[in-house]
């Protein structure tokens, strides 16, 4: 049996490749992962062997979104950094019958680099940005060689898009993301036809850039009109990466007005409050507020795309960066569409801020209206099967990888 080599270059990528290492393992395959970008906890927490040394950074991979980020990655060394970690794989490569490249075209490029059979999940690129997919060069050179076996995309448009483009077939199988938070397509019975309304707030996964973005956020709940101000009136929940201690929270808040403490009756939960304000902090409990939430106030990228393929509205908020800027925001709208909105205006200002407070408080009402809700529900559901496809893609795609190795076995005639 030949070990399969799972490569990836960032966190949502890092999730993808985790969950179809997942499978592949169901299948009685020998599976290691080698993370371009950060640690790959993701890895790690599926049990996965991670292969050399890894690093995280602020940028989390993506620099190439302003150029303080670029900036940013020099001086972190970044660069060298992943010289270094391709030299590691070129040393390894031969204890691989298969790599499998997730991102976008340094995972693809580093697997070219390895000289083994390649299968690629495209997952960074979509025709959604512009209608018809410019990838970077050499990446289409690269995908149109024989040495990459299969390629998958992350929408059916761009794998249409690409296989007019290419000369070979580009397949769509479904993003194996979605399969983390499949528990949360389903509104447990009690919020099903809950009062109030919940409002979950995604600060993002990657520090310290997630403690600045749930101060933007925390300053808009104080712009929100009086009425949802008020107790009872909505559910309010962050969804909060681990790293992110209770103590840094709470500087980052208490200049606000905020303070923290336990919600009662008996709940061992933390809480942030601000006069009737009461936001419950929730670490590593994401599919929890996913599934209680009617809509998102986020400020983050594969978390959002989560939301929006479960058919949940999200609206952004575009901060400083360096990964969750304006530009990247208005990417991820031309990506997801009508299922993601975002106020005009520069970040932090308040007129943006009081902007932002109002379209939530438009979108809430439209949600709980007993005619515009169930309409544009249904539209977001059209929305998610159009731009992400159904749950599943991580069996669907280790399927493929079965029948990609069943291939290689087969002798040359």
């Amino acid at each position: 049996m030949s070990r399969i080599l799972l490569i990836s270059n960032g966190h949502g990528e890092d999730l993808s490749g985790s969950l179809l290492g997942r499978q592949l393992r169901q299948r009685q395959q020998s599976v290691e992962a080698f993370p371009l970008v950060g640690a790959g906890e993701a890895y790690r927490q599926a049990g996965l062997k991670v292969i050399g040394r890894t690093r995280n950074f602020s940028t989390g991979g993506l620099g190439y979104t302003s150029l303080r980020g670029r900036l940013t990655e020099l001086w972190q060394g970044q660069v060298q950094y992943l010289f270094s970690r391709i030299l590691t794989l070129i040393r390894h490569r031969r204890d691989y019958g298969l790599v499998v490249a997730v991102g976008d075209l340094v995972p693809v490029l580093a697997a070219w680099l390895s000289g083994r059979p390649t299968v690629v999940y495209l997952v960074a690129y979509s025709s959604h940005y512009e209608g018809k997919l410019r990838l970077p060069w050499p990446c289409g050179w690269l995908l149109r060689q024989d040495r990459i076996r299969a390629i998958w995309s992350r929408d059916a448009l761009t794998a249409d898009d690409l296989s007019r483009q290419l000369g070979r077939p580009v397949r769509f199988l479904g993003n194996p993301f979605l399969d983390a938070v499949a528990a949360a397509a389903t509104p447990t019975p009690a919020a099903a036809g809950r009062s109030p309304q919940g409002l979950g707030l995604l600060p993002g996964s990657r520090l310290p850039e997630a403690k600045a973005n749930l101060v933007l956020l925390l300053e808009v709940l104080q712009r929100l009109p009086e009425p949802l101000q008020q107790p009872g009136a909505l559910r309010l929940q962050a969804a909060l990466v681990g790293a992110l201690t209770a103590a840094e929270v709470l500087d980052a808040a208490a200049p606000l007005g905020w303070t923290m403490g336990e919600p009662g009756q008996g709940s061992n939960d933390t809480v942030l409050r601000r006069g009737p304000l009461e936001l419950r902090l929730i670490w590593q409990g994401f599919v929890e507020v996913l599934r209680v939430s009617d809509l998102l106030l986020a400020m983050a990228g594969t978390a959002a795309e989560q939301a929006v393929g479960l058919g949940k509205p999200v609206l952004q908020l575009a901060g400083p960066g360096p990964q969750f800027n304006g530009r990247f925001a208005e990417a991820q709208r031309r990506l997801l569409g009508a299922g993601v909105s975002c106020a005009p205006g520069e970040s932090g200002q308040d007129a943006t801020l009081r902007t932002t407070a109002a379209m939530l408080a438009d979108q809430l009402e439209q949600l709980g209206d007993p005619e515009r809700g169930p309409a544009w529900r249904r539209e977001l559901e059209q929305i998610a099967a159009a731009r992400l496809g159904p749950p599943g893609g991580s069996a669907r795609q280790a399927e493929a990888i079965m029948e990609t190795l069943v291939s290689l076995r087969r002798p040359c005639r």
